[in-house]
């Protein structure tokens, strides 16, 4: 059983909370997602903020062997190329001194 509920947080973070009464007595987890912020009237419908390129990336683009390392995993997750597996810490840090 799942029960939603949105509310408004005050100032000092302090909730009462009341519980349904279909909700069982006992242990419970109470999960806190922040609502996504919908003033702006530039989102895709998928809650960002922005259309398009991410206003981080656009500030900075990556350097080309950054670029060449994403491409790479990409390619693993792809299985285009193997992944690199290692049996041990020591030959992952001998690899990544290579």
């Amino acid at each position: 059983m799942a029960v939603t509920q949105t509310i408004d947080i005050p100032v000092s973070h302090r909730l009462t909370i009341d519980v349904p009464r279909e909700v069982p007595a006992g242990k419970a987890i109470i999960t806190f997602t922040p609502v996504p912020d919908q003033r702006s009237d530039n989102t895709a419908g998928d809650g960002l903020d922005y259309v398009g390129t991410c206003p981080l990336c656009a500030k900075s683009s990556p350097n080309a062997e950054t670029i060449a390392a994403i491409e790479e995993g990409r390619a693993m997750m792809r299985g285009e190329i193997p992944a690199k597996r290692f049996s041990s810490l020591e030959d992952l840090l001998a690899d990544l001194r290579s």
